[in-house]
């Protein structure tokens, strides 16, 4: 099992991710709250991570905090959610706002959530107040989004939407949410945004 890597990040595409550790290049997949968290193209960085073997991928997915993980690990345990659901529940909240949803019953901020209903809600409230213990000790302070310096970029804006589809949200969605934002900000910052604007609408 691979539980953590150290090296250079060599790509960001959300919400798809490269670090090279020695020579070898390990793509993770990761939530909006790990990628806006990362260091520039070039710069090191290190990240726990969980490995689900499937018949036809090894997948690598990568967390910036070990609480989240833990959260993202309680998540694939509940019926009907897999690891695409429990990304884009982390991408939409942090683990605290996740747990206040659940203790105070509010499916209906979780069907802001991409790919959440009302039964799936319903069901995370459920499945998930008896594996708090996991991972109770609280998550670190929210993330700062981080601006790039220079002009808007259309492409900043086509990665942020395309980053948003991969979550889960209809293109049409994803366009609309992006609207109005600044577009200076990175892709990562951009999609954070939107996520944030969405589930405080």
């Amino acid at each position: 099992m691979i539980g953590r890597l150290s090296g250079y990040l060599l790509e960001k595409q959300p919400p798809w991710i490269v670090i090279d550790v020695h020579g070898v290049g390990y793509e993770l997949e990761t939530s909006m709250n790990t990628l806006v968290s990362l260091p520039a193209l070039g710069e090191s960085t290190s990240l726990y991570t969980h490995l689900t073997i499937r018949d036809d991928a090894h997948l690598l997915y990568g967390f910036a905090r070990q609480h989240e993980r833990a959260l993202f690990r309680a998540l694939i345990k509940v019926n009907g959610v897999g690891p695409k659901l429990a990304l884009a529940i982390l991408s939409g909240m942090d683990e605290d706002a996740f747990m206040r949803c659940v203790r105070d019953d509010d499916s209906k901020a979780l069907t802001k959530l991409p790919g959440v209903g009302k039964k799936t809600a319903e069901r995370l409230i459920i499945e998930m107040r008896d594996r708090f213990p996991e991972w109770e000790q609280g998550a670190d302070a929210p993330l700062a989004l981080e601006a790039t310096n220079g002009q808007p970029s259309r492409n900043n804006l086509a990665d942020a939407e395309s980053g948003l589809v991969s979550l889960g949200y209809k293109p049409t969605e994803a366009n609309k949410m992006l609207s109005d934002l600044d577009p200076h900000q990175s892709a990562e910052a951009l999609i954070k945004a939107a996520l944030t604007r969405r589930m405080n609408g």
